[in-house]
């Protein structure tokens, strides 16, 4: 499932890939006179870089009429190019294969990087070097891991130094989904790596080809020849030098039976008048370097300082440590702080919820907190509640994908009586583990809902039974207790009203609302839970799920009395709720109802988290009269007001 406008766009990018990888295979085989080695040298490098790949293949090695390959690959940096390629096409491969693996296994990103580079230098150095190009370089496998080990070493060095903090920075950025060899996004940083290895590796190789420490590009034409005949090779230009070269080789040429197989360059003119001879006695042709120990050493050193800043710099800004196990997947908010001390369990709470887990699309037009009719058994009131992953709507054209009891935001009202025995099942569809605590009851220890303090989580798939009688009455509510800054925040909470056993005790008017507050944090087309803290502060808010102008309307008549119940479901900031037309009389607080002698008269009451005020406001002139939170910002809906307001803010009608 594409979910952000970097997937769209690499689903294109790879999707041109595979046409220019098809386009090169076909050429390789069909018309261009290079040994099997380089054809998929370039077949692979354009795999790993797109049309990039292609474009160095069109410009550096593509015979552009039929018996000029010799010629047209002969400058230098065309040279570098061929030899950059071999390198690319051994080390991104074995890069790619240990990312994978060590992706699934779960090793921290440090040691990823380490085993990367093992594997990248082993699988170039032993497979793609040593062992392809056996047959075409002569002597002896080891022989040719002997030649082979410095200029790969080297070259391995600046690609790996190239790739290693692209790699890093970008698997673990915002978008962690690059950690996920499942995902897109994390071939996408693959491409990205290889391309900025090859750009850095690039320079070395131009000069280890100059100095004759490699070969670049070859032809390769089939021809008979006699058995005394001389082959002749087309080499770079720097070095005039008449061998068979490849990407990532040095050493000995082919052996003297691959000379009936091949020849390089036509006629000596077009080598600048030098031809290679076969070296008597070794099977093969050897290449003279004239680059002194020093400059090799200096060359050398330089590769592995690249490498070292390319492997240890990240771990000054990211924490290393992590692993895909534990962070692969997880979409950071904007504006989050991530740095070397960030734990793992941050990441994952501050995750956006993944949209492919939403099992459910609300109706745009549903409302939450229905009050949920329980069942009778034994004489048990018996409520079924399930949390599950959702899409709702708080605004026309607004989703958010939320975490919700029984499919809407805020879960179902449960409504009973004072000395009532209830039973509430709880099943969890989640992608995680959850609790349920009944915030201000006085319950059993065992059935008080803390995660790891008085149960054990509920696991995706199980159900937990939450079992008490109920000895208070009021204004209450149920929410999740594990992970709650997570879980709440993205709407796993719901009123609980109690009645007093004695109807001569409840506080009664013609009208009753509860308004059940929430904050939403919606950015770039996904939803993370509202934090107060750096990127997760919301940009939403909610009453009973909807934000203004989409907040339901009271409908009143002149001297009718409304109770409304205000509970703090939220979990970021206090509201100041305030109410137009007149003050209100404050008759309960936090479930407790007040003595007369203790009621009072305002117009504005501070809601923090897990607060609840029960208030009584009469209807004294008819029109329209608005009720909603002091704090400006929160009339607004993402910063915008939309017919006069926004977020929390609803209108008392009264006629």
């Amino acid at each position: 499932m594409l979910i952000q406008p970097i997937d769209y766009f690499l689903a294109f990018w790879f999707a041109i890939a595979a046409a220019s990888t098809l386009y090169v295979g076909f050429d390789q085989y069909r018309n261009n006179p290079e040994p099997v080695v380089m054809k998929w040298g370039f077949i692979l490098v354009t795999l790993y870089m797109g049309p990039l790949g292609l474009l160095l293949y069109v410009l550096a090695d593509k015979e552009p009429r039929p018996g000029e390959h010799e010629a047209f690959t002969r400058p230098l940096w065309k040279q570098g190019v061929g030899s950059t390629i071999h390198c690319v096409a051994g080390d991104a491969t074995g890069i790619i294969l240990a990312a994978v693996i060590t992706a699934t296994l779960g090793l921290p990103m440090w040691l990823d990087l380490i085993v990367e580079y093992l594997a990248g230098f082993a699988f170039g150095l032993f497979i793609f070097q040593s062992l392809f190009m056996k047959s075409m370089m002569g002597g002896t496998y080891w022989e040719n891991v002997r030649k082979s080990f410095l200029p790969e070493f080297v070259s391995m060095n600046f690609m790996m130094a190239g790739m290693a903090p692209v790699m890093s920075f970008l698997m673990m950025g915002r978008d962690m989904r690059a950690m996920e060899p499942t995902e897109l996004l994390f071939w996408g940083v693959m491409s990205i790596g290889v391309i900025a290895g090859f750009t850095l590796a690039y320079p070395a190789n131009v000069w280890l080809v100059a100095r004759k420490l490699k070969h670049g590009l070859m032809t390769q034409r089939p021809q008979a020849v006699k058995p005394d005949q001389e082959t002749r090779h087309a080499h770079d230009g720097a070095s005039d030098m008449a061998e068979e070269g490849h990407a990532g080789h040095t050493g000995k040429a082919a052996p003297a039976k691959a000379q009936a197989r091949a020849s390089h360059a036509a006629h000596p003119a077009q080598q600048g008048g030098h031809s290679s001879h076969a070296a008597h006695g070794s099977g093969g042709h050897r290449m003279e370097t004239d680059a002194t120990t020093p400059q090799i050493a200096s060359l050398s050193v330089v590769s592995l300082i690249a490498l070292a800043i390319g492997m240890m710099a990240p771990a000054n800004w990211l924490n290393l440590t992590l692993s895909a196990r534990e962070v692969g997947g997880a979409i950071m908010p904007p504006g989050m702080i991530m740095d070397r001390d960030t734990p793992a369990a941050a990441m994952r709470d501050m995750a956006a919820v993944d949209p492919r887990l939403v099992s459910f699309k609300a109706d745009p037009a549903a409302q939450g907190g229905a009050v949920l009719e329980p069942r009778i058994e034994n004489g048990v009131k018996v409520f079924d509640l399930e949390a599950s992953v959702i899409r709702w709507s708080i605004l026309p054209g607004v989703e958010v994908e939320a975490f919700a009891y029984n499919k809407q935001v805020p879960g179902p009202t449960l409504r009973v009586t004072q000395g009532d025995r209830v039973r509430i099942n709880v099943t969890n569809r989640l992608p995680e583990s959850t609790t349920v605590h009944w915030h201000g009851l006085d319950v059993p220890n065992a059935m008080d809902g803390p995660a790891y303090v008085t149960q054990k989580p509920i696991e995706p798939g199980e159900t937990f039974s939450y079992e008490y009688t109920v000895e208070q009455s009021g204004t209450y509510f149920y929410h999740t207790h594990d992970h709650v800054d997570r879980q709440q925040a993205l709407g796993l909470y719901g009123a609980l009203i109690i009645d007093p056993k004695n109807p001569a005790d409840a506080i009664t008017a013609d009208l009753e609302y509860t308004v059940q507050l929430q904050e939403w944090l919606k950015r770039e087309g996904l939803t993370f839970p509202s934090m107060p803290m750096d990127g997760g502060f919301p940009n939403f808010f909610t009453i009973n799920g909807k934000s203004y102008p989409a907040t339901e309307t009271i409908n009143m008549k002149v001297g009718q009395l409304l109770k409304i119940r205000f509970v703090g479901s939220n979990t970021t900031a206090i509201h100041p709720m305030h109410i137009h037309g007149g003050p209100f009389q404050v008759v309960a607080v936090d479930g407790a109802t007040l003595p007369q002698t203790a009621r009072y008269t305002a117009d504005t009451v501070n809601v923090g988290p897990g607060q609840r005020f029960d208030v009584l406001w009469r209807a004294l002139r008819p029109g329209k009269w608005l009720l909603h939170c002091h704090i400006p910002h929160h009339t607004t809906n993402n910063n915008v007001e939309e017919k006069g307001g926004g977020g929390l803010t609803m209108v008392i009608d009264v006629n």
